[in-house]
């Protein structure tokens, strides 16, 4: 498999130096990419990059994850209008963790041997003395080659302009790669079109202070067709933790792209061969009401990132939601696993000893919640056949709901309307 390839039909390469695909095809060549480490979880934004990796790997190459536990404590001036807060090191080594766990679901980091490593660049400059720093790096790299950058001269023609801190960062990065190049043989750093003038210095560091050759790669920078960022919603980002974006939600995150975003977004972000992209393309082009595109790119990706088991209650639950689907499948949940099905579902708690004694369907939904501003309400649009509770119709306004009704010992899923969903909470 050529590498440089797979990114180039994929759409994903953006600029690379001389002579690195010329490189990658001669041997198996360690390349590697840095991730920031002041969240404690990546997100979707992450996943070119992700992906780059995997492809690498895919091509008998050897991947390094770098994750910045010292450029953390930096930040990098790269795309940004303003500094970013500075971490203290216990948040950082969290931090660090958890990026682990999750670029392991994506990389093999088995000692075989092109298994991915990871490297931490704090265990490099912990104990590196700033006269160290600036002797043994700064004299290599001129004042005036950094600020020839774009990213410097954006910042310091912008109204806060830039600090030391932030300014010594590319110097920080190129000393990165040329350890990385002595110490683990690493040839290639890869990044977002956004990084080329932090790797770029970095071949020039090793060039000055080693001799020695490297290369760069650069991947597109997604954004959507409607000219949004991507990875972002109204909610915020969309996070690969489950904790922090439910599954669910990552899948409907998926499944809503635009059919001009999907089409790229399939050859980006999952591993289907050119082939069977074109086929899925072509089904949808056929019947585009199905969103055939769509639903691959979201089954493929959020299985991926977190499970078969996952996409499947993810499935169910858009079903219930917006299809004819059943309760059935969260009949054996446990708590946390229906709350986060119907996360962002208006919800109202009911005393256990009111339904215990039995509770008429209009005070239920007029006086013991607020699904109803009435019972006068809520009576018109029983009787309009307008309401269902756990998915079966409640036409009767006499009907009486008890402990026996409730889902899991514990809910009542109400449904006003169409798509109009409420979980009534026994508590």
């Amino acid at each position: 498999m050529n590498f440089v390839e797979e990114l180039r039909w994929r759409g994903m390469l953006h600029d690379m130096m001389p002579g690195t695909e010329e490189q990658l095809l001669k041997e198996k060549t360690s390349g590697y990419i840095g991730f920031d480490p002041t969240g404690d979880s990546l997100h979707v934004g992450h996943l070119t990059q992700i992906m780059t990796l995997i492809h690498f790997q895919r091509a008998g190459h050897r991947p390094v994850a770098l994750v910045g536990g010292a450029t953390g404590m930096v930040g990098d001036p790269s795309g940004k209008s303003a500094e970013r807060n500075l971490l203290d090191e216990a948040t950082l080594n969290h931090n660090i963790a958890s990026l682990k766990e999750q670029l392991s679901k994506f990389l093999d980091f088995s000692d075989r041997g092109d298994g991915a490593v990871m490297v931490n660049n704090y265990d490099w400059f912990k104990d590196f003395k700033f006269l160290d720093f600036i002797r043994d790096v700064g004299k290599h790299i001129t004042v005036n080659y950094m600020m020839s950058k774009d990213s410097v001269k954006k910042r310091l023609e912008g109204e806060n302009g830039m600090s030391f801190t932030e300014f010594s960062y590319q110097l920080v990065q190129g000393y990165d790669f040329y350890y990385l190049w002595k110490h683990h043989n690493c040839l290639v750093q890869m990044g977002g079109s956004d990084q080329w003038g932090n790797i770029v210095t970095g071949t020039e560091f090793i060039r000055r202070k080693a001799g020695g050759t490297a290369y760069a790669l650069t991947t597109q920078l997604i954004k959507k067709a409607d000219g949004n960022k991507f990875g972002k919603t109204e909610s915020g980002a969309v996070w690969l933790d489950p904790k922090k974006t439910s599954p669910y939600k990552f899948y409907q995150f998926w499944l809503n792209a635009s059919d001009e975003d999907a089409k790229n977004w399939i050859k980006i972000f999952t591993l289907k061969s050119k082939e069977e992209i074109e086929a899925i393309i072509a089904e949808h082009d056929a019947a585009p009401h199905t969103r055939a595109v769509q639903k691959a790119l979201a089954k493929d990706i959020t299985t991926r990132t977190h499970s078969e088991e996952a996409y499947d209650t993810a499935v169910k639950t858009s079903e219930f939601l917006f299809g004819g689907g059943d309760l059935a499948f969260i009949r054996n949940m446990d708590d946390v696993g229906v709350l986060e099905v119907f996360e962002g579902l208006p919800q109202f708690r009911v005393s256990k000893d009111v339904l215990q004694e039995g509770v008429n369907i209009l005070d239920l939904l007029a006086s013991h919640t607020s699904i109803f501003p009435s019972k006068g309400e809520a009576k018109k649009m029983v009787q309009g056949n307008g309401v269902s509770v756990n998915k079966e119709k409640a036409t009767n306004v006499e009907q009486v709901y008890a402990s026996g009704d409730l889902i899991n010992g514990k809910y009542l899923v109400v449904q006003k309307g169409k798509k109009n969903y409420f979980l009534i909470i026994a508590a």
